[in-house]
Parts: structure tokens; sequence; C-alpha cells
């Protein structure tokens, strides 16, 4: 723990002028950002009485070990610096949501020639138009169902437009009418783009004038006797109206609006948004965060303004943003939010009428999605604060270890020996810092041996980069040749070339656990201490935890720890070791996958899948190719005389593919090595492929 005198600027070192703060701790890694109209009088703040500070607040600046800063012209540009940084460094003590889940978008391709209407989670693309929100994928397929009948625009992946464009047969929905069918030239690019404008259109909430245009049309077919025509339009009608009831007018004078609502108590908070389009609810999402720094409501909405626009332009951005209080001060995000559209918009508090009502309806979405967030055990603040207590005080801690690493060894017989680290900070799951590791030190099955392996290589690591910083020197430059975020073994690059620029951006090993689990016994914890103390780390705390009766060892006891099986701290620990067991066992068969897929145009170096796929085409198997000469692989695209010659040698050295065998008979199957686009070993399927019943996972 930090002494904040320690690295307190000096008397007139800090400017007075609006910037950006970072906070670092004694690993240089950034765990808080903040900005301020004064940097001056904001730093200040800090550095007062610990007593005077906030609890959540004094635990940062403990925490920190130094404190920098950057210099801005004005608020609005601070307020852009901060949520770069916040999005770049992921500091831990700062505010950041938390969304439950991936929300699905209606979109629409406008980017493509024949634009396509589909649903889209993730990242938004330029050039397709977005509609939503929403709560469930389904809700956009009903919706979508029911406008195909009146705006019958492509749905289809590029796939099948292709395949039904080169057979001349349209899919199912040409047949019933719920698709133009523009891959067999029913309708042209130029038809078929108006009418995906008039579905976005729609979409956007402008409805009233085309419902009333396909009225007219109806009475008009009526009055000409065109009793068929007129069904049509007046079913058109029923089903834009069924769609339209799905999205009830909340607000009467078509108002473009988001709607944020904070629900909070001491620890955490909700926040819930309605998106609001032409005057319907068009779309919904919510955001859960722990409060590690004490902050009021008016904060709070700043931040999930900064999340909720950080990256969106233009009509993303609405005219009107309804919240429940405003940012101190409101001018500067107001201007932020005016940027980020390209025209006014209009922050602020609603005071009564529709949209009055319309927040308070938030607010209460807001403190239900906070209440069932308290309900989830695994993301409860307090209970992971009492798992944390629990396992300090089991292992007789120092204090509460807010990083824990485990790993876990898992091959198949022998074969494919990987590892596998998984990291959680502060009881949760912390996936980017996940690594992987091919066990290369020595061949065959044993646990220990690659545990010691493993621990050795991952802390050797963060030696060297201790040593980078200048953390830790003895005048030995400690090289490894880990590589790749899966750990392997190459010996070509040293891990100082490796390194990064030391910016508090997260790197591979930098940062050291306060605990280290391994799942396994009393030999794999032994296994993991000796490795720590031949590279001279004391200040890490090491366990193991055994599967069959979940019984915590320590290094050098004869027995282990025994939690009870009510123990939130024995729950942590299962989670750890189970998700370790989990990542290894799927890079394990990743592996083996990948083994069994390959062939020997896998070892020619320089060799591609670009023209390893060329070269199958070409002769149609590897047989073929293997009986082919020099000048006859030259014949290939892309193929020159070096290439050709280093791709017979590897094929003449490589063993002949094994028969195919019928298993049903015994009898040789004498066919040509069939070829896949996955693969290019060119072997049949035989029956000495590996029984997974044979060999246990581990």
């Amino acid at each position: 723990m930090a002494d904040p005198s320690s690295y307190r600027p000096r008397p007139g070192e800090i400017p007075d002028s609006p910037g950006v703060y970072r906070f670092r701790d004694e690993h240089r890694r950034v765990i808080y950002v903040g900005k301020a109209k004064s940097l001056r009088q904001r730093l200040a703040n800090y550095f007062q009485d610990l007593a005077n500070l906030h609890p959540r607040t004094r635990t940062m600046v403990t925490t920190a070990a130094s404190v920098e800063w950057t210099v801005v012209s004005t608020e609005v540009e601070a307020l852009q610096l901060e949520y770069s940084w916040i999005k770049e460094y992921d500091p831990r003590f700062n505010v950041k949501y938390r969304d439950d889940k991936s929300y699905p978008y209606l979109a629409v391709t406008m980017n493509e020639e024949f634009p396509r209407v589909q649903v889209m989670r993730g990242h938004k693309k330029k050039g397709v138009r977005y509609f939503g929100p929403y709560g469930h994928a389904w809700a956009i397929r009903d919706t979508v169902d029911l406008l195909l009948r009146v705006f019958p625009v492509r749905t289809c992946s590029a796939g099948v437009f292709k395949n039904a464009a080169r057979t001349g047969r349209p899919c199912l929905l040409g047949y019933i009418g719920k698709c133009s069918a523009p891959c067999v030239g029913r309708i042209g690019p130029e038809d078929h783009r108006e009418l995906a404008d008039e579905f976005c259109d729609f979409m956007a909430g402008r409805t009233g004038a085309y419902l009333r245009r396909l009225e007219k049309q109806m009475m008009e077919a009526a009055e000409e006797m065109e009793y068929e025509r007129a069904g049509r339009l007046r079913d058109d009608i029923e089903a834009l109206k069924k769609a339209m009831e799905k999205n009830a007018v909340v607000l009467a004078d078509a108002t473009d609006a988001d709607l944020i609502a904070v629900a909070e108590d001491e620890l955490e908070a909700a926040v819930q948004i309605f998106h609001v389009r032409g005057g319907r609810v068009r779309g919904q999402r919510g955001w859960v965060t722990d409060k590690v720094e004490e902050i009021t409501t008016g904060a709070l909405v700043e931040h999930a303004l900064q999340q909720l626009y950080g990256e969106e332009t233009g009509d993303a951005v609405p005219k009107e943003v309804l919240v429940p209080a405003l940012p101190e001060p409101a001018l500067p995000v107001q201007e932020w939010l005016t940027g980020r559209r390209g025209a006014n918009v209009s922050l602020r508090i609603p005071q009564r009428g529709d949209k009055r009502a319309l927040m308070e309806t938030v607010q209460r979405n807001a403190q239900q999605a906070l209440a069932l967030h308290k309900t989830k055990r695994a993301s409860d603040l307090t209970t992971r604060s009492r798992a944390l207590e629990e396992i300090a005080e089991a292992l007789d801690l120092d204090s509460a270890p807010l990083r824990i690493e485990c790993y876990d060894i898992s091959h198949l017989q022998g074969d494919d020996v990987v590892a596998s680290m998984v990291v959680f900070e502060d009881g949760l799951q912390r996936k980017s810092e996940y690594r992987r590791f091919q066990i290369k030190g020595f061949v065959g099955q044993d646990d220990v041996r690659s545990m010691h392996e493993v621990i050795t290589r991952r802390f050797r690591r963060y030696l060297a980069e201790k040593e980078k910083t200048g953390e830790w020197a003895d005048g030995s430059g400690t090289e490894d040749t880990l590589t790749g975020t899966d750990g392997t073994l190459t010996g070509a690059d040293t891990i100082t070339d490796s390194l990064k620029d030391d910016d508090g951006r997260p790197r591979k090993f930098a940062y050291p656990p306060q605990l280290v689990v391994v799942d396994g016994g009393q030999p794999q914890v032994a296994a993991a201490r000796r490795a720590l103390d031949e590279l001279g780390i004391d200040d890490i705390a090491v366990c193991g935890l055994a599967k069959r009766l979940e019984e915590v060892w320590v290094p050098g006891e004869d027995d282990p720890v025994v939690l009870p099986r009510t123990s939130e701290g024995l729950y942590l620990l299962q989670r750890v070791r189970d998700e370790a067991h989990r990542f290894a066992i799927t890079y394990q068969r990743t592996k083996r996958a990948k083994r069994f897929r390959a062939g020997p145009l896998d070892d020619v170096p320089g060799l591609g899948e670009t023209r390893k796929q060329a070269l199958i085409k070409h002769f149609g198997s590897v047989k073929k190719l293997r009986s082919a000469t020099i000048e006859q692989i030259q014949e290939v695209p892309g193929i020159g005389r070096k290439t050709a010659e280093t791709i017979a040698v590897a094929l003449a050295q490589a063993a002949p593919a094994a028969p195919a065998v019928n298993t049903a008979t015994g009898e040789i199957i004498e066919e040509e090595e069939p070829e896949t686009a996955a693969g290019s070993s060119g072997e049949p399927v035989t029956a000495g492929f590996p029984d997974e019943r044979r060999g246990q996972e581990t």
C-alpha cells in the first residue's frame, strides 16, 4: 500500500487548466483516468488527509504509485480524451458499464448493390442502417416477417443469393411473395434499392404518409372493380398496422429521443436506456456497474453518455437526450454530443407531461434491473469480497488476493500436451489476459513436470518485464523463447525483443498475481512452488484444488485445508479451477483437430492456403500431385520453379497416405485421395482414426 504523499506533485507543478489525468500503480498499469476543468484543483482533492477521503477513493490513491496528466484546450477535448483512454487502458477504478447481453439490431445493408435486411450484433459497419437495439432477436424476425409482405426486400445471405443467381431459381420467399427475387432478375437494382429505402423510412417512424397512400390505392382499386388488387392492399395495410402495434406511441409529437435512467445504491448502479424514434420505443438496453469511486448521479449519467455515443455519429445521436440528472458542468457534454451528431442536441431533465411519465417508466426498469443483478451471485460485489476474504484467511495471506491466476494441464494420452492460464481480478474473469502454452520442454505425459515448466516460463516473463521497467535488476539478461499468445517455444526471438512500449497498455505477462492456483494436489503444488523458488520469487502465494474431494493444498503441508462446502471462498476457487480446465480442454481439442487435418503440403515452407487450394483444384488430389513433374506443378498459377521443386521434395519425403478400408468387409478401397478445402492431407478417413473412448483428456 503506497503513501500518496510519496508521489504527490510539487506545489505549482500542476497546471491550472483543463486536462486529463492518469493514476498508475507500481507496475505502471493505468488504474484510473479522470478529467478536470482545473487539473490543479481536482488533483489537490486526492492528496488530502486519507481520513477525509471516500473509502473507494482512498483505496485508489493508496493502490496508485504515480500520477501524470495531459493538458488540453477545452473541456470538450478533455471529455473526448478521457473516453479514449478509458477504452484503451481499461482502468480498474473507473466506472465501466457492463452490457448484460449483446443487443441485436435490425440492419439494412445499404452499402450493397441489393440491400439485405438481417439481424446484426457487435460493431456497427459503415453504410449500414440500424434500427434498435431490440431485447430479443425473435422480436426483430417477427417484425420483419410482417413487413416483408409489403416491402419484399432481400433477406438471404450472399451464398444463397449467388446460388440462386447461378441456378436461375429463387428461394422459397421468392415463390411466396416475401422477396422480390433480385437474384433472378425479377427486379432491378434501382427498384430494389427504392424498396429498401421505403422499408427504412417505415422503420424510422415515417408511417402515416405511407399508410394513407396505400389506403388511397385500395379505394381506387375498389372503384375500378380490381377487387383482387384491393384485397392485397387491404391485407398489406393490416400487416403494417399489426407491425406498428408492436411499438405503441409513447410521445405524440413524433419525437426522436433517448431516455436514460439510473438506479443506484452505495455499491452499484444500473442504467436503462429507451430509444424513442418517431414517437415509438424502438429499442431498449441496460448496463450495470460497480461504483469503485465516489460518484454522483450526474457523473454516472456522463459516463453512460460516453459509452452510449462515444463511437456514434449522425442520426445515431438523437435530437433530444433526456436524463435524470445533468453532468456537472453540462455544457461541455452537450457540445460534445452536438459534435457527434453534427447538429444541435438538447440535453435536459424532463419536467412534466408524456416525457416525464415515460422517464418514470424507464426509472422503474432501471430499479428492476438493479434488483435482478443483485440476485446474481457471481456478480455480487459483497459476495465476491467475502469470498476473497475467506480465501485470504484460509491460506493465511496478508491481504485479499485481488488477482488470482489458475493453471491447468491438458493432453490426450500424452499427445498434444498444453496448459492454460486464466486470470480473475476482484473475483471476476479477465479474459483479455488468458494465456495458452504448448509444453515443448519434453515429450510424454508428466503433469508435475509440465506444471513446473509453465510456471517457470510465465514468471520468467514477469521478471523480464520488471527488469525492463527498472523494478528489478541484477545485471543478468533473462531470456525466454515464448512467442505468441499460446506461449509456443520457437527458439527465435527473445523476450526483450517482443515487449511493447511501457505506456500502461496491457501486456502479456507484466502483472503478478497475489495467488497462484493449480489444478491438482500436493505434487502439482510442490512443482509450482519449486518453480517460483528457483526464480527467486517469494511474495506470491500458491495453492492447489484437488478435484476428488475439493481439498485445498498448500506447499509444505501434509494435510489439506478443508473449506466448508457452503464457503464463498471455495465456490470462487472452484469457478477459477473449472474455467482453467475449460480453457485448457478447448485449446487441446483445437490442436488435436488441427493435427488430424494436417497433410504433406502443410510442411512446405512459404506455401499458404490459397496456393495449396490452387494446387488441389488443378490436380484433383494429393495423389495426382505427388506423381506430377516439376514442370506440371509450375503450370499452377503462382507456383514458380523453386516452389515447385520444394513441393516435389516434400511430397517425395512424406509417407504415402494409408489406404482407405471398408470397416464392414475389411476390403481395401482403391480410390484416389479426396481433398477438402479445410485441409491438404488428401487422406481418406480410415479405421485407424483415434477412438475418443480409448483415451481421456486431462
